[in-house]
């Protein structure tokens, strides 16, 4: 399995110790750092698939594009991704009818199959080899759901003009025998890292500029600082899934989840390039029902990757359901080991963080509150396509051009009849701040081994402390910059985790994920005190 136990998170490559088959099988895509001082008409901050698809379509409506990202392209959330990409959301049609109505379900199912459709056009037309394959999507249902779920989410997508069926066995899978499945015919699939590469490549040929390495620090209706270099917009976009600027508030419109992946061998020809989801766990303590999701993806002359995903959380409270980050995986293997049996040797294994918002879907449009900043995020599991929205809905306000599906996305808007599940993620918000008077995880610092990290109480400090291999002590607050959450011990991806609102640091408290903007202050300790 593709796992290093010694090196500490490299955040230019990826956002967790464990490196995702796409990051694993692809050269980093790197760019220039930006040097000096640039004006330009649009700044795009983010390289990930919502930032490259902005920056694409912009550059070929002939706008003067620059995109800055802080470490390499992709390698945010977009490069942890399964590249799922579907017009099935991980959220029913029938639930979206509920909170919006019949005629906003279907603007949702036509804006995700036009996101499909763009994806495989630009494939197309740009030559990008990406792995891109048309395949069938099967949606089962999980063991605590009803099969009058199923029927009602079948009536929803006909309602909302999409070309299921409903079939009475579930294509390639064991262990489901006799239950069926919604078929979503025409789905699709990719190798994300080789499109963000093609889509880089063509913003480039086009006159674009992409700068990585590069931090965007101080984003105003201006433009930005990045590098201790000025540059100035006409436009701004924050592309980054979780935005980064202190006027916005749209944490407290979505929620941090982190998602788990296995990518294990399964002989050629065992199984048909497919994509299966369950309806998710209906028993489950969270608002978002966790839900298992399954690609095939090619591998070498041998074998394909059966990429099996899952076991979700809100992110930094694993322990919540005394199930540790380590042993996610243990249970996902178990889950898609039972269905499909013909997997053999798990090659990689990482995780994700997903943002939900309160409504099932993305926030695209003007920032509330500014005219000229504009946002993408609220991926709710999927990315592929919110993401290439976000391109094509930012680039029709931008330019001016109509667009059926601006105020269905926009940040502002308000959905009333989501106030039960808001209430309860509010809750669970507030409950983590009770973590400022529980007792730490560890009680001193000689209790860590080598690679091991935790939190320590010192008084009314909190502390985040990690040994690494070489069996040097790394300590800084375990207080989240954001917000002033305490932070959490990922012990699987190596990283702090606040279970506010996601910001994650490394072992040595660099800020790898936002909403926080800064890096976590250094502190000092005597190894040899007991901490209470």
């Amino acid at each position: 399995m593709q796992k290093s136990h010694s090196e500490p998170i490299d955040s230019n490559i990826t956002s967790g110790e464990n490196k995702s088959f796409w990051v694993a099988s692809a050269e980093p895509i790197v760019f220039n750092k930006l040097q000096q001082d640039i004006e330009t008409d649009v700044l795009i901050v983010g390289g990930g698939i919502a930032g490259l698809t902005t920056a694409y379509c912009l550059v070929k409506a002939g706008r003067q594009v620059v995109l800055v990202e802080d470490g390499y392209v992709g390698s945010g959330e977009t490069g942890r991704t399964t590249a799922h990409i579907t017009y099935a959301l991980d959220d029913r049609y029938f639930e979206l009818e509920k909170i919006f109505g019949e005629e906003k379900a279907r603007l949702a199912a036509d804006s995700h199959m036009a996101a499909l459709e763009w994806v495989g056009n630009t494939i197309m037309h740009e030559n990008i080899e990406c792995h891109f394959k048309r395949v069938d999507g099967y949606l089962f249902l999980h063991p605590t759901d009803k099969k009058e779920s199923l029927e009602k989410e079948y009536a929803a997508t006909q309602r909302a003009g999409l070309p299921t069926q409903m079939l009475a066995q579930i294509p390639s899978i064991a262990a489901e025998e006799g239950n069926s499945c919604i078929q979503f015919p025409q789905q699709g699939q990719f190798h994300i890292m080789k499109y963000l590469k093609g889509l880089s490549d063509a913003v480039i040929r086009m006159g674009g500029k992409i700068y990585t390495e590069t931090k965007a620090e101080d984003i105003t209706k201006e433009g930005a600082t990045a590098n201790g270099f000025e540059i100035k917009a006409n436009h701004i976009v924050v592309a980054t899934n979780t935005p980064i600027n202190d006027r916005v508030t749209m944490h407290t419109k979505q929620w941090p989840y982190r998602t788990y992946v296995i990518a294990a061998k399964v002989p050629k020809g065992k199984l048909t390039y497919s994509l299966w989801w369950d309806t998710g766990d209906q028993e489950s303590k969270w608002t978002s029902a966790p839900y298992h999701y399954v690609r095939l993806e090619e591998y070498d002359n041998e074998f394909d990757l059966l990429i099996s995903g899952g076991e979700d959380h809100k992110t930094g409270q694993a322990d919540d359901e005394h199930i540790p980050e380590e042993d996610r995986y243990i249970n996902l293997i178990e889950w898609t080991k039972k269905r499909f049996p013909a997997m053999e040797e798990v090659a990689y294994k990482w995780s994700g963080q997903v943002m939900e918002p309160v409504d099932s879907m993305a926030f695209i449009g003007k920032n509330p509150g500014d005219d000229n900043i504009y946002i993408i995020t609220g991926d709710s599991g999927n990315g592929m396509t919110h993401g290439t929205l976000g391109g094509i809905i930012l680039t029709d306000i931008i330019t001016g051009k109509e667009n059926p599906w601006v105020d269905f996305y926009s940040p502002s808007r308000i959905t009333l009849k989501t106030t039960g599940d808001y209430l309860h993620e509010v809750g669970n918000m507030v409950a983590q701040l009770v973590d400022w008077i529980t007792p730490s995880d560890i009680k001193k610092a000689e209790e860590l081994k080598p690679g091991e990290g935790g939190i320590i109480s010192a008084g009314l400090k909190k502390i985040a402390a990690y040994r690494d291999e070489e069996n040097n002590l790394h300590t800084c607050t375990a207080v989240c910059p954001h917000l002033g959450g305490i932070l959490q011990w990922n012990a699987e991806e190596k990283s702090f985790d606040c279970p506010l609102h996601g910001s994650r640091f490394t072992t040595e408290g660099k800020v790898i994920n936002g909403p926080a903007k800064s890096d976590l202050k250094k502190l000092e300790i005597k190894q040899d005190a007991e901490m209470h």
